[in-house]
């Protein structure tokens, strides 16, 4: 079974769960170099998160430096070839519909059809009072946002939607997507998180769930799914470090030569996986580049067939 790979760039998003120190003082030529050194290894996509405003209570652990991913993305597409851009993931809720189909939508016609939307439900709640969205809302807000991005995001330049909480029809938008179909990833773990993946979305990514909880998850997926419409089944990985590591990279990081985590990930494969999002420990950016580049060349061959 094939698995792709893809990463979450570094600099764009801050939180203390994942970002390496050296990132604090990186800026926007660090994160071009990253995205051009993952275009090169052949990687599936690269990823930015999307957060509004940070709350001061959440600040110290989340910290404040989240990069607009839309500007982001667009402005990575014009410094790569062939890497696709995800979403991962746009808290589309806090938007009308047509404002995220407008933007997305650009940004795929710029790109030349590489967008990947994944979108989740959020959980900031001061972003939503401050936006004047309901936050107790966001989950029944969000399934209805899936069903008017896929008439906006569609191939008629006059798309329509009539929901609750959303009603649309006869504005155009141009231009259109340059893809058909615009791929739908749905964020989150939770048991409706996973239910809306299998029902309205068109992959599923996960929110760091261990390689335990997977098999099950995805039971769950497959069954609610039903009518064996094709789903991408993510997976975000243990953190890896091609080679043996001169440093402390803690006890959860995998290491060793590339044959020996390629067959630890090819275990994700097993279980129904399709795509794996990587993250490396690295102590600067060059070591991050060398580390995407081994991945790429040593690594992603393992794998049965990489991106």
């Amino acid at each position: 079974m094939s698995l792709d790979y893809g990463i979450q760039l570094p600099v764009q998003s801050q939180s203390t769960i994942y970002a390496e120190p050296w990132e604090a003082d990186a800026g926007p030529a660090d994160l071009v170099e990253v995205a051009r050194a993952a275009d090169r290894a052949g990687f599936a996509y690269v990823a930015a998160c999307d957060h509004v405003a940070i709350p001061r209570r959440l600040a110290d652990a989340m910290s404040t430096v989240w990069y607009d991913p839309v500007a982001t993305l667009a402005h990575l597409a014009a410094v790569t070839t062939r890497v696709r851009l995800l979403a991962h993931v746009a808290v589309v809720g806090l938007r009308h519909p047509l404002l995220t189909a407008k933007q997305y939508a650009t940004l795929d016609h710029l790109s030349g059809g590489r967008l990947i939307l994944g979108v989740g439900a959020g959980h900031v709640r001061e972003e939503f009072e401050t936006l004047g969205v309901d936050f107790e809302r966001r989950g029944a807000v969000l399934d209805e946002t899936l069903d008017a991005l896929r008439a906006a995001l569609g191939p008629d330049e006059y798309p329509a939607h009539h929901g609750k909480s959303f009603d649309f029809e006869g504005l155009g938008q141009r231009p259109r997507p340059a893809q058909e179909r615009v791929p739908l990833w749905v964020g989150g773990s939770s048991p409706a998180a996973v239910r809306r993946a299998a029902l309205k979305g068109d992959g599923w990514l996960p929110q760091g769930d261990p390689r335990d909880r997977l098999p099950g998850q995805i039971e769950t997926l497959r069954r609610l799914r039903g009518d064996g419409a094709p789903l991408t089944v993510g997976a975000i990985t243990e953190p890896l470090y091609v080679g043996e590591p001169g440093w402390e990279v803690g006890r959860r990081t995998l290491t060793g030569p590339p044959e020996v985590l390629a067959e630890s990930l090819r275990a994700y494969a097993a279980m129904g996986v399709d795509q794996i999002q990587v993250r490396f420990r690295c102590r600067d950016r060059d070591e991050l580049i060398d580390q995407i580049g081994l991945f790429g060349t040593e690594v992603g061959p393992l794998l049965d067939g990489g991106s």
